[in-house]
């Protein structure tokens, strides 16, 4: 079986899963608008709505509703509403998101050149434009950083830091302490891969 299959099959498991849930809990417990078909909610800047029958999903795209049940979509949205946790908050503190990982995720994150790096270090201005489209907020940290909101009101920040003679540029990940109430470990690879795919298109 191929590996797009695979994601395929994910991504309708995933929404299976949500067909299980509680509605009126989880409506109860995200705060978000709704009506008889629908629940609405936002992740990285953008409107979403959820089929209350079938789990697909929906993106605003101007004054349209367009498809948006690609793996990463799904698998990150439905993960924040279905299992970030009754009691969640921020803790206000940064950490690096290859800290929430046991130390073979971490090895995996290190020692390679980042395409991703050296795409923003030779334009950093698109990224600025990008996220700013995407309503982050600029922070005083690395050479040019954003947190961009991912939902209800847990942010991911990106962080550059420019390469130099002895170190090529570097691009973080920043999440905050606590935001393994509001996600997965794991879907924090589908947030973080959506992420720099919408940053790619508005580049």
């Amino acid at each position: 079986m191929s590996r797009v299959n695979n994601y395929l099959i994910q991504a309708q498991q995933a929404k299976e899963r949500f067909l299980t849930y509680d509605q009126d809990a989880l409506i109860a417990k995200l705060r978000i608008p709704f009506d008889e078909d629908y629940l609405y909610v936002s992740m990285l800047g953008q409107r979403y709505r959820l089929d209350r029958r079938t789990g697909d999903l929906e993106r605003l795209v101007g004054a349209d509703w367009v498809d948006a049940n690609t793996f990463g979509e799904v698998m990150t949205l439905l993960d924040l509403v279905c299992d970030s946790r009754e009691d969640r908050f921020l803790a206000g503190r940064w950490k690096n998101m290859s800290a929430f990982g046991l130390m073979f995720h971490q090895n995996l994150l290190e020692g390679a050149r980042d395409p991703w790096a050296d795409r923003v270090e030779q334009d950093p201005e698109g990224f600025r434009r990008a996220c700013t489209a995407l309503k982050g907020r600029a922070l005083e940290i690395g050479d040019i950083a954003y947190a961009i909101e991912v939902f209800d009101g847990l942010e991911i920040v990106l962080q550059l830091w420019f390469g130099d003679e002895e170190f090529p540029a570097s691009l973080r990940f920043l999440w905050d302490e606590n935001a393994l109430m509001y996600i997965k470990y794991e879907t924090m690879y589908y947030a973080k891969g959506l992420l720099l795919e919408r940053i790619g298109e508005l580049m």
